[in-house]
Parts: structure tokens; C-alpha cells; sequence
């Protein structure tokens, strides 16, 4: 059988934790900071864990990182 491939984009974006959740940034810091609220900034800062729902589409895209 071949090697599954995993996703370029998937490895770029998500890590895994130990107890195999999946990390990744907070959305919505990228640009347009000005029209945010301090609060929002505060509270977008470090990574977020996935909800299981998302995990799980993710977790197809790297099937090494378990």
C-alpha cells in the first residue's frame, strides 16, 4: 500500500496536544484590528482547542499525528 499524504495546509495550521485535540490559532486577528474591541483582542490571544466536530475533519487531513 502507498503512504497516506497529509494535507501541507492541515500541518501549517493545526497541531496536536498530547491527549490528541487538535490546536490551532484564533480566527479573526489577521487584519481590520482597529474596528475590534479591546476585549476581543484580549481574549483571541495563544490558540484555542478545535470542537470535536471540526477535529474530526481535521484529523483526516493528518493521519500521522496521532
Amino acid at each position: 500500500m502507498p503512504k497516506m499524504k497529509t494535507k501541507s495546509a492541515a500541518k501549517k495550521r493545526f497541531s496536536m496536544t498530547a491527549t490528541g485535540k487538535v490546536k490551532s490559532a484564533q480566527a479573526g486577528k489577521r487584519h481590520g484590528m482597529i474596528k475590534r474591541t479591546t476585549k476581543f483582542i484580549r481574549d483571541a490571544r495563544g490558540t484555542s482547542v478545535l470542537s470535536d466536530a471540526d477535529a474530526k475533519i481535521v484529523k483526516k487531513y493528518m493521519p500521522y499525528n496521532r
